[in-house]
C-alpha cells in the first residue's frame, strides 16, 4: 500500500520544489508584464516566464500523483506548506521584498509543524 522509502520523500521534495519555482516564474513573468488585471489575466498564459511556470505545475501534479500513492495524505499534504517558506525566502531574497519578524517567525512554526507530522 504505502511506501515510506527515501525516493518517495524525495518526490515529495521535487514537487515542493517545482511548486516554489512555478510561483517564482509567475511572479517574475507578471512583473515583466507589468501586473494584469482580472480581465486581462488569461493573457499572462501567453508570457513564456508564466507558461513555464504553468509547465512546472504541470510535472509537480504529475509527480504529487505518484507522491500521494506512496505516502499518507496526512503526512504529504502538510508537508507541502515548506513551499509557503520557500515563497518567504524567494521573496525576500529575489524580489527584495521586506518580510518582516512575524512572518520569519510563522515560517518556523510551519516548519516545526511539519517537523511534527513527518515524524509522527
Amino acid at each position: 500500500m504505502f511506501k515510506n522509502t527515501s525516493v518517495s520523500y524525495l518526490l515529495l521534495a521535487l514537487n515542493i520544489l517545482m511548486l516554489s519555482g512555478g510561483q517564482i516564474l509567475f511572479k517574475i513573468g507578471l512583473e515583466k508584464m507589468g501586473g494584469v488585471n482580472l480581465l486581462q489575466a488569461w493573457k499572462a498564459i501567453f508570457n513564456p516566464v508564466i507558461f513555464s511556470g504553468l509547465l512546472l505545475y504541470v510535472m509537480a501534479t504529475l509527480i504529487w500523483f505518484v507522491v500521494l500513492s506512496r505516502i499518507p495524505l496526512s503526512v504529504a499534504y502538510p508537508t507541502q506548506s515548506i513551499a509557503y517558506i520557500l515563497g518567504i525566502v524567494a521573496s525576500f531574497y529575489l524580489f527584495n521584498e521586506p518580510v518582516s519578524v512575524m512572518k520569519w517567525l510563522g515560517a518556523i512554526f510551519i516548519l516545526i509543524g511539519v517537523v511534527f507530522i513527518a515524524t509522527n
